[in-house]
């Protein structure tokens, strides 16, 4: 094998490599951000692989390692695999280190020992932490280090079962002669990270911060080297945190796992229903509850919309916890087809409990509690919503109805208002227990319920 050193120009933002300088980069149009680099063109001898038989032994599922964090382990999909590795991001202060601390106490509960290396703080910073968070083990092993060879040694002293590295952008290898946090050292490091994990069996769990647009900081193939990719959605300001799954080789990627902050740390939400509408108000305008699912798991959670006669030229159209481009075609929608006058009002849709809901199911919702803020008319508190609203004022069915109507029925909920071809697929007797109600325009959404 040998190596032959070249110089190259790499993008600090992308990872986009050029062998000449260029003052803006061809990938992902950053100005001045291709910085001069050594990269060693390696050789390697051929070699011989093994080939196994699809269909074979050995083929059987592998053991995962239970954290006891049921939230955890429903977004990882029951667990943690041997050798596969976590990449973890969000906000600063959301609670990262926070769960990755718990995670690593429920596995020392389990007498499974553990690693924590660290390159942001010092060990009696997270030993302060630690007190906090009431989490005191023998088995939980910590470490203040930056290169990741010295990282795989300890591994290798410690065999530890379990190693949690925060963060990847501190992480430097030896190697390479670039700044920890570059898109070399970044790339890089958790090469040697994935090696490690893959050759002994050892699942690791990495922490990454984001970028101010919320992506995780570093090249784009940071995510597609590792097997999970979990991100913490919710609002600082709130208790709630959402622990989102967006990729995962080993499970469903539309499972999220809910919990609430505490002085003492991230505590689980059994019921996430119950707690987003703990404080819903009743008969007030502008307010429906709409039946959400994420995953395996149906989650109620109410659709809020104030509109109000604009004072200004141009009239402002903002969403939080839903997509601004839906709000804008659902709006044209309404005034297209039943004929309302929206354009010389603001609009202002929230989604309440810090959640983001991207399924098709909620434009129903949006629709009706717009409606009902415009026409000053309140929706009766024990109505659910849930369907999809097209171009031209239909409204489309949506999947896992079924799921959607007993989580309604658990929580009391007395009338279901759905898209008409979902309850023709409905199984007989689904609806025990609740009242439904079928649509299928927008005319038959106004007449259902803001006609007297």
């Amino acid at each position: 094998m040998t190596a032959k050193e070249q110089l190259l120009f790499v993008c600090s933002s992308c990872g986009y490599e050029s062998r000449k300088w260029l003052g803006r980069c061809l990938d992902c149009g950053e100005w001045d951000s291709l910085k001069q680099q050594k990269k060693q063109k390696i050789r390697v001898g051929r070699t011989v692989a093994e080939v196994h038989p699809l269909a074979g032994e050995g083929g059987d599922e592998l053991v995962r390692l239970v954290t006891g964090i049921s939230e955890l382990d429903r977004v990882l999909g029951g667990g943690i695999v041997p050798g596969s590795m976590v990449l973890i991001g969000g906000d600063p202060g959301i609670g990262k280190s926070t769960l990755i601390l718990q995670l690593l106490a429920a596995l020392a509960g389990q007498e499974h020992k553990v690693l924590y290396v660290t390159g942001e703080e010092s060990v009696a910073q997270i030993r302060m932490r630690a007190d906090r968070l009431a989490v005191k083990s023998k088995h939980i092993y910590l470490a203040t280090e930056n290169s990741v060879q010295a990282i795989i040694g300890l591994a290798d002293e410690v065999k530890p079962a379990f190693l949690a590295v925060d963060s990847i952008q501190t992480m430097y290898s030896e190697e390479v002669g670039s700044a920890p946090g570059s898109v070399t050292q970044v790339r890089e490091s958790t090469s040697l990270l994935v090696t490690l994990a893959k050759s002994t069996g050892l699942p690791l769990i990495l922490v990454g911060h984001v970028t101010k647009d919320g992506a995780i900081a570093g090249p784009r193939v940071l995510e597609h080297m590792v097997d999970t990719v979990l991100y913490f959605e919710g609002d600082r300001g709130q208790v709630f945190r959402v622990l989102r799954t967006v990729k995962n080789r080993f499970g469903s990627t539309n499972e999220i796992g809910v919990f609430e902050m505490k002085e003492s740390g991230l505590a689980e939400v059994d019921n996430p229903s119950a707690l987003f509408l703990a404080e819903r108000p009743v008969n007030v305008p502008g307010s429906v509850v709409m039946p959400s699912v994420e995953g395996t798991r149906p989650i109620l959670v109410e659709v809020q919309a104030l509109v109000s006669p604009s004072s200004l030229g141009t009239a402002r159209r903002t969403a939080i916890g839903a997509d601004p481009q839906r709000l804008a075609l659902l709006t044209a929608v309404l005034e297209k087809k039943i004929g309302v006058t929206l354009f010389d009002h603001d609009i202002f849709l929230n989604i309440v409990g810090g959640i983001r809901i991207d399924e098709p199911a909620l434009d129903l919702g949006v629709i009706v509690a717009l409606l009902s803020s415009l026409y000053e008319k309140v929706v009766d508190p024990t109505t659910v919503v849930c369907g999809e609203v097209g171009l031209a004022g239909e409204i489309r069915g949506v999947g896992q109805m079924e799921m959607r109507l007993r989580e309604a029925q658990r929580l009391g909920f007395k009338t279901f208002l759905m898209p008409e071809s979902s309850k023709r697929q409905l199984e007989a007797g689904s609806s025990l227990g609740i009242q439904i109600h079928s649509v299928r325009t927008v005319h038959d959404v106004v007449e259902c319920l803001f006609v007297e």
